[in-house]
Parts: C-alpha cells; structure tokens; sequence
C-alpha cells in the first residue's frame, strides 16, 4: 500500500504549478499525479518520496490536503493488461473509488493506482491472482 496526498487546489491559471514549484523547491520526488477538476476547484492526487512532507508543506503554505492510502499494481506494457487487471478486480466484487496509470521506474513497467476501501482484501486478492502490488 503506497500514501497518496490529495490536495484541493483552485482551479485557476498557475495553480498546479504553484504546487509543484513548492514541491520542487522542498526537494520532493514526484512519481505519480493525476488533477480531477470542476469549474472553480479540483482534486490533484499525487504519490511522492514523502507523502507526509508534502501534506505539511502544502498544508503550511494554505492548502487543503489529506493523506490516502492507495493501492498500487504492476501492470504488463502490452494491449489488454489493464483490462485483465479491471476483470479480475470485477471478478472480486470490490469497488474501485478511483483509478489512474503512473509509471514504476525501477522495474519499467506501468503501474494502476487505485483507492478502494477494503485494501487489506484487495491486497490478498490481487496477490493471488498473480498481481505485483506495491
């Protein structure tokens, strides 16, 4: 299980990249980022080196953030390999809240993140089926 920071930003221009140049400036190692937006906020999800540094930092400087458990599994770098990974977890009956695809630079293979609420049950699950889970 991977520490997401969810951050809700003001959905104006600069505002991702004044979160960035904060992070940047701290130091912090970005591997993975994904922003849902609506016509005035937006929810930027990220998963860093240091999660709870970055929640602070964020915090400090006037950000409304939370940490988030997330589950992260290699996928294959070939066509249907996210799509055996959605079947399987159909297949378990456990919801997914929601999804993105980052990168795992060590191993050079894709990764899906994903937040559902039974984590200790998808995590056995996914280890079953043969799945990485980060």
């Amino acid at each position: 299980m991977l520490t997401q920071v969810s951050i809700f930003a003001e959905n104006k221009k600069g505002s991702m990249g004044q979160i960035t140049s904060l992070i940047a400036g701290a130091g912090i190692n970005v591997s993975a980022l994904v922003t849902n937006d609506s016509a005035e906020f937006g929810i930027v999800r990220l998963i860093s080196d240091e999660p709870g540094r970055t929640e602070e930092l964020l915090r400090n400087k006037g950000y409304m953030c939370r940490l988030d458990p997330v589950i992260a599994v290699n996928i294959g770098d070939e066509p249907g390999s996210l799509d055996r990974l959605l079947a399987d977890i159909a297949a378990s009956n456990i919801n997914i809240d929601y999804l993105y695809l980052s990168y795992n630079r060590e191993l050079g293979n894709p990764i899906a993140v994903f937040h559902a609420h039974d984590f200790d049950e998808m995590e056995d699950y996914l280890s079953s089926k043969g799945f990485v889970v980060i």
